[in-house]
């Protein structure tokens, strides 16, 4: 039962399914290929809802350590007392209510990973017993006057900008570069709209599989309106829309009428280009242009539907206006 568990634990967080084949997130493959079997820390840095977890679910799960425990700590939900005792562990009579020894998450994950998410938001103090932990690999439960030594790796994530932090004393520069032995960065979905139609694609095969719908695809206009959105939640929004959709859809592909409004009408205004110091109508047109390339993620099939021109004139144009795309 165990080996069946992790090999499906293998599977669920394989590469595949990290979606995505833009020039960004094959960086970051090529980076956790490099980086799985080390012992090194790693920091994941990207906005809310860019898949973080995913990213260190895949590092542990292809390493040498996927046998052994991949335990999560969303930092920021925790008081600092309460985030010391889940890491760290508890004896007896620490304090009220420690009717037993606790073991922590360094503990219990002993030979595997400790998934630190949010790592910006924690104390200052915890800061430092963090930074102690990570230098000798020992642990000092709460109320204990001993130390255990552990063998975790540590893999940390936030989507704050520690290096101001740090500028600013709210964050320890040792603790920094400690954490930041390997740096990964996620792209926001806007930095990587060409993944849009790929991960769409595999959340409508995940709900619809879940939900028993028989949808088979996205139809042009509903991916359109996927592609132009500005998607601020990143792919954790982009699945909630697919799952929103998936389950309100009674045709056999996703439609427009079953994605939100705010989706729906992101194909509505085009995008602003007015600015003071544009003189010439050439300016203005070149200005919108770039503004159009920016919304698509740089395709110029999506720019040249939604400028109205075919392709070639559309490539004309940036050759003439020396439009760097």
């Amino acid at each position: 039962d165990n080996r069946l568990l992790r090999s499906q634990l293998r599977k669920k967080y394989s590469y595949d399914n990290v979606v995505g084949n833009s020039e960004a997130m094959i960086e970051v493959y090529k980076t956790i290929d490099k980086v799985k079997d080390s012992k090194a820390t790693v920091l994941i840095l990207g906005e809310t809802g860019t898949g973080k977890e995913l990213v260190a679910r895949a590092i542990h799960y292809n390493s040498a350590r996927s046998e052994k425990p991949f335990l999560p700590v969303n930092c920021a939900a925790l008081t600092e007392s309460l985030l010391e005792s889940e890491l760290f562990g508890y004896v007896k009579g620490a304090f009220t209510g420690a009717v037993k020894d606790k073991q922590g998450v360094f503990e219990t994950a002993d030979g595997g990973t400790v998934f630190l998410d949010e790592i910006g938001d924690i104390s200052p103090r915890l800061q430092q017993v963090l930074l102690r932990v990570l230098d000798n690999g020992e642990i000092q439960p709460v109320g204990s006057t001993s130390r255990k030594k552990v063998d975790v790796r540590v893999v940390a994530a936030t989507n704050r900008n520690l290096e101001e932090l740090m500028r600013s004393s709210a964050f320890r520069a040792d603790l920094y570069y400690r954490l930041n032995v390997i740096s990964i960065r996620l792209p926001s979905l806007a930095e990587r709209k060409e993944d849009i139609a790929a991960l769409a694609s595999h959340f409508l095969r995940k709900y619809s599989a879940e939900n028993n719908k028989p949808i088979t695809g996205i139809t042009k206009e509903a991916l359109r309106m996927l592609e132009a959105y500005d998607w601020p939640g990143n792919v954790r929004e982009l699945e909630n829309v697919i799952e929103r959709a998936t389950l309100l859809e009674i045709a056999s592909e996703i439609t427009p009428e079953s994605l939100p409004e705010k989706v729906r009408t992101s194909l509505d205004s085009p995008p602003a280009v007015f600015d003071e110091d544009l003189k010439t109508l050439e300016e203005v047109g070149k200005a919108y242009i770039i503004k159009v390339l920016e919304k698509t993620g740089g395709n110029k099939a999506k720019a040249s539907d939604i400028l109205g021109i075919n392709r070639t004139s559309l490539w004309r144009m940036i050759q003439r206006l020396k439009i760097v795309a």
